[in-house]
């Protein structure tokens, strides 16, 4: 089966479900914790990783690729300079 490419309106799309998924549901206890957004259907998984969250969405037969925040964070990984 093909995956399709991301595309800069999944990233759109993905962005706008956690905000409204953020404003329904208290995240406080999942602070630090990864979660990974269906930019299609706006289903939410939460895992201690990007890869732990892909093989539970798999496992569920999603098969679009999952736009990924730390939970508390706008991000899930910056990558630094070395100092």
């Amino acid at each position: 089966m093909t995956v399709r490419a991301w595309r800069d309106e999944d990233t759109t799309h993905a962005q706008q479900w956690w905000a409204g998924y953020q404003q329904t549901h208290d995240l406080t206890a999942r602070q630090g914790e990864t979660a990974g957004i269906d930019p299609v259907q706006g289903r939410v998984w939460f895992g201690d990783s990007a890869q732990a969250i892909a093989e539970q969405a798999a496992a569920d037969g999603v098969r679009t690729p999952l736009y990924f925040v730390r939970v508390g964070r706008d991000y899930y990984l910056r990558k630094g300079g070395r100092q």
